[in-house]
């Protein structure tokens, strides 16, 4: 099962759809997602705190949680070489002109399809859009 960001924000935050994010989890042994998502869930997490929604002590116990869960096999993060970036990039400039594609998504997706993934979940309406042009199925709960 491949998550990005959004959704592996949900399995460590109390978020709208958290409840059903971690229901689908729970008869999946690894979920997959690109590693560029540690350097994003981070940031989700500094918004916490700039925003006053948690306490700097409890978005560190998320992230050493987060990164425990990476060591421990229950997040694959997948490293992104110069290889994937490359066929990413060559994937962004071959799009459709209408397709709304940010890079951090575009190496999301491309990491997913070299995974040989059919489903992407995230609460990203861009991305789910996109993600046909990457021969997946956007998914939501």
């Amino acid at each position: 099962m491949y998550f990005d960001t959004s959704y592996i924000a949900k399995l460590y935050l109390n978020e709208p759809e958290s409840d059903q994010v971690n229901e689908l989890v729970g008869g999946v042994d690894t979920v997959y997602s690109s590693v560029w998502a540690v350097a994003e869930f981070h940031a989700v997490l500094h918004r916490c705190v700039r925003e006053c929604k948690a306490s700097p002590r409890h978005v560190h116990d998320m992230a050493a949680r987060f990164l425990d869960d990476v060591e421990t096999g229950l997040r694959n993060l997948v490293p992104v070489g110069e290889a994937l970036l490359r066929r990413t990039s060559a994937l962004i400039l071959s799009a459709p002109g209408n397709l709304f594609l940010r890079a951090a998504d575009a190496v999301q997706l491309t990491t997913a399809q070299e995974l040989g993934e059919h489903d992407v979940w995230t609460n990203d309406r861009h991305m789910r859009s996109a993600a046909a042009y990457f021969g997946l199925r956007g998914r939501s709960v």
